[in-house]
C-alpha cells in the first residue's frame, strides 16, 4: 500500500500570507495551538494529505460530520484558517458568541434554507478565505455519510476556486450523537483529498458535482479504514 504522506504544503509556511488570502489572528493561532496538542496528545489523531491545501483562492472544504469535534480536528493542521458555519442558538449567548466569531463561525438556522448564511459564505470564499462545511447537515447516525444537501454545490461552482474533500474518521466511535461525552478508545484521521479546481466543478451538473464529491468521499472513507484496520462501512446495505 502506498505510503501516505503528512507535510504541510511548504508554499504556505511563509509568513505573512500575501493579501489574497486570510491570514490567521492571534487568538486563534493560539487556540489552534491549543487543538493541535489536545487532539494528537488524548484522541491520537493523525493528519494525512496535508499538502493539499491550496496556497491561493478562496478554498470550500466538504467534510463528513461524525461528531461535534469536527470543525476543529478538520482545520486544526492546516496553515490558513478555516471559517465555519454554527448553528445559530450557538450565538445567544454573548460571550461565547463573541469567542466563536472571533475564531471566524458565522450562524446559520437548522432546519431551513439560510440564504443568509450561504450568501455570507459566498462572500467570504470569493475573498480568499477558506470555508468548512458538513453537507450532511448533521451528524452521522451510523459513522455513514449521509446525502448531501445542494448547497454545495454553489459554493464550489460559484464561489471557490478549490473544493478539498475532507474524511474524518474515528470520531464517530469516540463520540456517537447517542453519548453525552467522548472517550478516547479509537484513534482519530483526518485525510485531505485531491483539490477539484473551480474550472473542472463546473463540468458537472448541481446535481451530479455532489454526488461526485460525496463518491469520493466514501472511497475516501474506505481506504482510510481499511487502512488503520477498522471495518469499511456498507454502503449497499
Amino acid at each position: 500500500m502506498m505510503k501516505q504522506t503528512s507535510h504541510p504544503n511548504q508554499e504556505l509556511s511563509r509568513h505573512p500570507f500575501p493579501d489574497t488570502i486570510q491570514s490567521p489572528p492571534l487568538l486563534y493561532t493560539i487556540l489552534r495551538a491549543g487543538c493541535q496538542f489536545t487532539f494528537s496528545t488524548f484522541f491520537q489523531t493523525r493528519i494525512f494529505g496535508r499538502h493539499y491545501e491550496p496556497t491561493d483562492g478562496g478554498v470550500v472544504y466538504i467534510s463528513n460530520h461524525q461528531s461535534f469535534l469536527d470543525p476543529m480536528i478538520a482545520t486544526m493542521a492546516l496553515q490558513r484558517p478555516g471559517n465555519y458555519m454554527a448553528r445559530d442558538s450557538l450565538f445567544r449567548n454573548k460571550w461565547f458568541s463573541k469567542l466563536i466569531t472571533t475564531v471566524n463561525a458565522m450562524p446559520i438556522k437548522r432546519g431551513a434554507a439560510d440564504l443568509g448564511a450561504l450568501k455570507e459564505s459566498m462572500r467570504r470564499i470569493k475573498s480568499g478565505r477558506s470555508m468548512v462545511i458538513f453537507p450532511e447537515g448533521t451528524r452521522t447516525i451510523d459513522g455513514r455519510l449521509q446525502k448531501f444537501l445542494p448547497g454545495m454545490a454553489l459554493l464550489s461552482q460559484r464561489a471557490a476556486a478549490w473544493t478539498v474533500p475532507v474524511i474524518i474518521d474515528g470520531a464517530y466511535e469516540n463520540w456517537p450523537r447517542t453519548q453525552s461525552f467522548p472517550n478516547r478508545d479509537h484513534a482519530m484521521i483526518v485525510q485531505y483529498g485531491e483539490p477539484i479546481s473551480q474550472k473542472e466543478a463546473r463540468t458537472y451538473s448541481p446535481e451530479a458535482l455532489v454526488n461526485h464529491v460525496r463518491d469520493r468521499m466514501i472511497g475516501m472513507q474506505h481506504e482510510v479504514r481499511t487502512r488503520v484496520g477498522r471495518k469499511p462501512f456498507d454502503y449497499d446495505a
